[in-house]
């Protein structure tokens, strides 16, 4: 499975953030970063605008963006938004991830 799914949570909640800053354009960039306690580490920006190596993924009105060089460390991944003890925040559900830190922050492949 060479795909990323935006959950209806994660889209939702993107949805939400647009309206709030009156801006339709808005994106959720996904990427990978080096370091974190297990090795690379997730990250989650905006964008207005696609690039030109990204992947899109869309879910109704709510689009996700990943860089190419991010893209090969998350196919598969679902991208989601939850709300709960350890705060609200979006999550990357990764099967590529073959350990992760407790956090469910960083991970190695």
């Amino acid at each position: 499975m060479n795909t990323m799914t935006l959950t209806d949570n994660a889209a939702n909640k993107l949805a939400q953030l647009k309206a709030a800053e009156g801006n339709d354009a808005l994106m959720l960039r996904v990427y990978v970063t080096g370091g974190g306690c297990s090795g690379f580490s997730y990250g989650f920006d905006f964008a207005e605008e696609a690039d030109e190596d990204d992947a899109t993924f869309l879910n109704g009105n709510a689009m996700m963006v990943v860089d190419s060089l991010s893209y090969q460390y998350l196919h598969g991944s679902t991208i989601d938004y939850v709300e709960g003890l350890e705060g609200s925040r979006f999550t990357v559900e990764n099967p590529n991830a073959t350990t992760t830190c407790g956090c469910g922050s960083s991970f190695s492949i």
